[in-house]
């Protein structure tokens, strides 16, 4: 089945379109100054929910990193299958800044012996993990429009498919534990919150007893 789905993505549900929108979708560099921008205008102009959404994400994008993506990576040691086989490729070309490359012909090559050492292990895919973590917080915190970034972690996990970047069941399987790891997390500095604040710090709980809901102004 894993054979079967990656190739009909990979191969056969290709076009010129979803070749750039695929590449420039996963590549962070690009998108890199955007979030940057949202990060401080969430810590700037959106009080005290969007600081703690902030914290919230940083603290569960840290976690999942260092106690999650790189162990079970060393762990478990799937080739990727640009590394497993000959897939197609989609590379973007190389610019500076690095968003001009959105306005340029990507190239298509197939992966060969070149490819077997690059890149990391396969499961879990880093991409997957930190875009469902940032839908499921995003989510919780602005349940009126955060849901939508579904959508874009969607579209990320299809883009490692059709990049030949990772497996179907990588994608699949990354996206139920990080969204799992997600509401652990919120669960549990929920709770740190509510728990030391209410007794060390009474006015602060006073005007913000939880982290998620609503707080009083």
């Amino acid at each position: 089945m894993d054979q079967t789905i990656l190739h009909l993505i990979n191969e056969r549900w290709t076009n010129p379109v979803l070749d750039l929108f695929m590449a420039a979708i996963s590549n962070v560099e690009i998108w890199q100054p955007v979030l940057i921008a949202l990060v401080i205008y969430a810590l700037v102009f959106t009080g005290f929910k969007g600081r703690a959404f902030v914290f919230c994400l940083l603290v569960t994008l840290i976690f999942s990193e260092q106690f999650l993506v790189r162990p079970l990576k060393s762990a478990i040691d799937r080739r990727r299958p640009k590394q497993a086989q000959t897939v197609r490729m989609v590379q973007l070309e190389p610019t500076h800044p690095a968003f001009m490359t959105l306005f340029k012909k990507p190239t298509i090559r197939y992966s060969d012996q070149t490819d077997r050492n690059k890149s990391g292990p396969s499961f879990p895919s880093g991409h997957v993990t930190d875009n469902v973590i940032i839908a499921v917080i995003c989510t919780l915190f602005f349940r009126k429009w955060g849901w939508r970034y579904f959508i874009i972690a969607a579209a990320i996990g299809w883009s490692r498919i059709y990049l030949g970047a990772h497996w179907p069941s990588d994608v699949f399987g990354t996206a139920f534990m990080a969204a799992g790891v997600a509401l652990l997390m919120v669960a549990l500095l929920e709770f740190l919150w509510r728990k030391c604040t209410q007794r060390w710090a009474p006015r602060l709980f006073a005007r913000h007893p939880t982290l998620i809901g609503d707080t009083v102004s």
